[in-house]
């Protein structure tokens, strides 16, 4: 209860400090989005790469796995 009331002032504020009546610092959180936009898609980049290879190597065991349970199976009928 404590992390919704917290979520819900940090994002009032948020709000506040966007608009031209309040803080009006809207021009300055452009500013950081434009500059770390950049970065960020950069390690989105690589995490997706590290989930790509994850998933290849996880592909491949349980290829390995299924010839495994195959060979053990046709070992069991003869």
């Amino acid at each position: 209860m404590v992390a919704l009331i917290v979520g819900i002032i940090l994002i009032a504020f948020c709000v506040f400090a966007c608009l031209p009546l309040g803080l009006a610092w809207g021009a300055y959180i452009i500013a950081f989005l434009k500059g770390c936009a950049p970065v960020l898609s950069a390690f989105v980049g690589l995490v997706a790469i590290f989930i790509g290879i994850a998933d290849i190597k996880d592909k491949n065991e349980a290829k390995k796995e299924e010839l495994a349970a195959k060979e053990a199976e046709a070992s069991q009928a003869k």
